[in-house]
């Protein structure tokens, strides 16, 4: 068989096991597919994600059965003001042994598991938030001067109210575009609620099982990174995150009246791992121009911003992102 058959099955051996996931997560975390696709996409490509929604939707309900599913050791941190960056990454102690002789000894704080749910993340200070750059790009942490990596695979599921900001610290720049994915968690509809109602209020609920092992969630994620992509969509992607940067010189007149700064290079790095990530979930062996114009929002929404006056006119980031995606996906075909 060759390489390129072997490849060909692994990605047909992992969607059977992919739909299989999803089928038990949803089994638990009732509706709300889209969510549950993306929360994967992010974990398939050994990235972070942020699900932005209300008390009451569950994000953490969510959080807790993909730990389950997919087979991680997970950690939950409650984020408060008064947390300091000790309480997440661990700290040292003196202890005294029974000879009379000091030492320190390293505490490992939950930030050493394998899925870290970070809950209302913005409602720490800012120092504490710092305590996590360092661990979502490199895997490692640095406390008394000495490096200490975390689990493997890591990943972090940081959860945001978008309606209470009294009292709340604005994750900053750097540390959103360490988000692979921005989820937004919406109400659910009439029909999904009425399921929701009837399986979390009986005597028992619903229980689910590990489907992945961390060691498989590994394989999948090498294997996403083999999966092709044609250069078509390879210019799409960088046609569209280039299109956000108000200061490049082919910046369109309503991306520089409207974008105070745009999306970087981690963003087109992104959306090539959401997009194969996006046909592996959906059966297929490489991704479309479709599947980029799908995951444009998750990818984007957080990497760029409005300025002053577009605020005030009360534009929408979401309608430029997702009518600049179509535009380009139209103009390929056209080209085509």
């Amino acid at each position: 068989m060759s390489d390129a058959e072997n490849m060909v099955a692994e990605i047909e051996a992992l969607g059977e096991k992919l739909a299989e996931a999803k089928a038990s997560i949803t089994w638990r975390f009732i509706g709300q597919p889209r969510v549950v696709d993306l929360t994967l996409t992010a974990l398939l490509c050994g990235g972070h994600g942020l699900l932005i929604g209300l008390p009451g939707l569950g994000k953490t309900r969510l959080v807790e059965t993909l730990s389950t599913v997919m087979g991680l050791d997970g950690n939950r941190v409650q984020f408060t003001p008064d947390l300091m960056p000790a309480d997440i990454l661990g700290s040292e102690v003196l202890d005294t042994s029974a000879d009379g002789s000091r030492a320190f000894r390293f505490l490992p704080g939950p930030i050493f598991c394998q899925l870290l749910m970070a809950d209302e993340i913005n409602r720490a200070s800012p120092r504490t938030q710092s305590a996590l750059l360092q661990a979502m790009q490199e895997k490692t942490v640095t406390v008394a001067g000495k490096d200490r990596p975390l689990g493997n695979p890591f990943h972090v599921l940081a959860t945001q109210n978008p309606i209470e900001q009294e009292g709340t610290y604005p994750l900053p720049e750097a540390q959103l575009d360490r988000f692979l994915l921005q989820i937004d968690v919406d109400y659910p509809d009439r029909a999904t609620e009425r399921d929701i109602l009837i399986a979390t209020t009986g005597e028992t609920e619903a229980q689910v099982v590990p489907v992945f092992s961390d060691g498989e969630l590994l394989a999948a994620q090498r294997l996403l990174r083999r999966m092709p992509v044609g250069d078509s969509v390879v210019e799409m992607i960088l046609d569209l995150v280039r299109a956000f940067r108000p200061d490049a010189p082919d910046a369109s007149q309503q991306v520089r009246d409207t974008v105070a700064w745009g999306p970087g290079p981690r963003a087109s790095q992104a959306l090539m791992l959401a997009v194969r990530a996006k046909a592996l979930l959906d059966g297929r062996l490489a991704p479309s121009a479709e599947d980029v114009v799908d995951m444009a929002r998750p990818v984007l929404s957080h990497r760029m911003a409005l300025n002053f006056a577009a605020r005030a006119r009360g534009d929408s980031l979401v309608n430029l992102i997702e009518t600049t995606a179509a535009g380009l996906s139209r103009r390929g075909e056209a080209a085509a």
